[in-house]
Formats: structure tokens, sequence, C-alpha cells
């Protein structure tokens, strides 16, 4: 399997916007969270959030291709297992079979729940330090609030046996350890 060193590199290689490496950071963030909390590989569902979009540098204007094009270019790379999780995370894009594995969900909602705590966070005058879930929540209702963020994709962290409380807890804590990297810790 690729080294947490490798797949960085290969992230910077393939996405040069700030925007993009902080979601990749905040999405292995979370599913380390996530597969601690789940007693699982974290080093496996770590590197998998990291470069789980891969491909969006080139796929973003036909999103067809998403998922499919990073299952590509980490052929050999990473097992199967995640293999499958990078192409079912955006099979409503892509035409891929949805999601099966507790894996697989957790890459879908882990990586899409980033949006919604880090748009969260720079509207908060502390960023995310202190930030809570029933502020997410609260937040969640909102639709015209981070409107690109998918609501049924974070509530899937059900289909991992996490109450949406919880998960989003975990999504603050795992993003608040790594918050002075991609900007949300208070000045």
């Amino acid at each position: 399997m690729i080294t947490r060193e490798e797949a960085f590199t290969l992230l910077k290689e393939h996405n040069s916007e700030a925007s993009l490496i902080n979601h990749a950071l905040e999405s292995e963030a979370v599913l380390r969270g996530l597969a601690r909390k789940l007693g699982t590989d974290e080093e496996l569902w770590g590197i998998t959030g990291l470069l789980h979009d891969l491909d969006y540098a080139v796929t973003k204007e036909t999103y067809a291709r998403h998922g499919l094009d990073t299952v590509e270019l980490l052929a050999g790379k990473l097992p199967e297992e995640a293999l499958n999780a990078i192409r079912r995370h955006a099979a409503e894009m892509n035409g891929a079979e949805g999601p099966e594995t507790d894996f697989d969900y957790a890459l879908r909602c882990g990586e899409t729940v980033t949006g919604m705590v880090h748009a969260g966070a720079l509207v908060r005058p502390t960023k995310i330090d202190g930030m809570q879930p029933k502020s997410l929540k609260k937040k969640m209702k909102d639709k015209a609030f981070a409107a690109s963020v998918n609501r049924d994709c974070i509530r899937e962290c059900d289909k991992i046996g996490l109450e949406l409380g919880e998960f989003l807890q975990i999504a603050i804590d795992s993003i608040t350890a790594i918050a002075p990297e991609v900007g949300l810790a208070a000045k």
C-alpha cells in the first residue's frame, strides 16, 4: 500500500488548489477518527480519505468520471476495498454501484461532512474552537447555508452505527486536531 508521505505527494501533484488540499486533509482526519471509533484500519481509511478526490481537478467539469479516474490512478497502490469506496463515494455522478460496506458509507459521509464543518467554522469568530454538534445540526436545517453540501450523505452516518450528533462530534474533533494546517484555528 502507498505510504502517507507518497499519498500526500501524489495529492499535491494532482491538485494545486488550497481548498482541495484542505478538503483532502480534513477528509483524512475525519476518516482516521471514524476508523478509531469503529476499530478498523486507521492508516488505510486515512489515506483513502486523503486521496478520494485525486481526480477532482480534471473531472470537476465532467463528473461522470469522478472517482473512476482516481481508481485508475491508484490501482496497485491501495487495496480493492479502498478503491471500491472511492468509486462508490461518487456513485450518483459516475454510475457506479452505490455504497455497500461500512468503509463505503464512512468515506461518503466523512468526506461530505467536511464541507459543513469547514463552512461552519468560517462564520465563527473562534473558528472551529468550541464548535458544538448542535450548532452544526441547526446549520444543516438551513438549506441556504453551505448549500452544496449534501445533507443526506452526512446522515448516512447511521449506516455505520453512529447517531448524527456523535458523528458530528467525531468530525469536529478530527478537524480541530489539524485546524492550523487547514486555516480553521482561532487567531
